[in-house]
């Protein structure tokens, strides 16, 4: 379903990596691993389509994903560094937005029964301005209860999560891809990665 032709990255002056090939059908979690500043987050920017390689093709269903376009980002989701939490705009609110920006077409109810997954009933009404720092980002993840997308590309999504909801993200994640999608993802934690298969790509730096 992926496929990574010869892919090269630059960052200013520096090649970050060249050559990089892969290949991902249903049912495959991903975790790139590297250290800081070798091009984990770009090569997923590159992925989602947010910049532009410097060599190489990205090709989803055999189709180079430049020339798909909105096809292409109606069947990915993308999970950055940055929450993407407006401060003013309660839980219920920011999703229901998310939910739309992501093309899925949901209920109220499917709304509250995300935020009720995510362990947030009770804050639902709140401003997420009041909410803490692990509040929020399980705001945010709750747009992976509610999303059809078919690849999901998620860097770092397990930080600022504590213990129930690190172990929660696992479950829908493993749940994602047992059901046949894809799941691409980088973290620096020490967390168990559960899935019926998982394959591993080490970034290394090139200058």
């Amino acid at each position: 379903m992926l496929q990574v032709v010869d892919l090269a990255c630059r960052r200013g002056d520096r090649r970050l990596f060249s050559a990089l090939g892969f290949e991902l059908g249903p049912g495959v979690l991903l975790h790139v691993r590297g250290r800081n500043g070798s091009g984990k987050t770009t090569l997923l920017r590159a992925l989602c389509g947010l910049l532009l390689p410097e060599e190489g093709e990205i090709r989803w269903h055999g189709e180079d994903i430049r020339q798909l376009g909105d096809e292409y980002h109606r069947d990915i989701l993308y999970f950055g560094h940055l929450n993407g939490i407006k401060a003013d705009l309660t839980g219920l609110e920011n999703l229901r937005i998310a939910a739309t920006l992501d093309g899925d077409r949901v209920a109220t109810e499917d709304l509250w029964r995300a935020l009720e997954r995510m362990g947030l009933m009770g804050f639902e009404d709140l401003p997420t301005r009041m909410l803490s720092q692990g509040q929020k980002k399980r705001v945010a993840l709750a747009r992976l209860v509610l999303s059809s997308a078919t690849l999901w590309i998620l860097d770092e999504p397990f930080t600022a999560l504590d213990k129930d909801a690190v172990a929660l993200l696992q479950t829908l994640i493993a749940n994602h891809v047992d059901a046949g999608g894809l799941a691409i993802l980088t973290t620096h934690q020490e967390v168990p990665l559960t899935s019926g298969r998982i394959e591993r790509l080490d970034l290394g730096t090139e200058h």
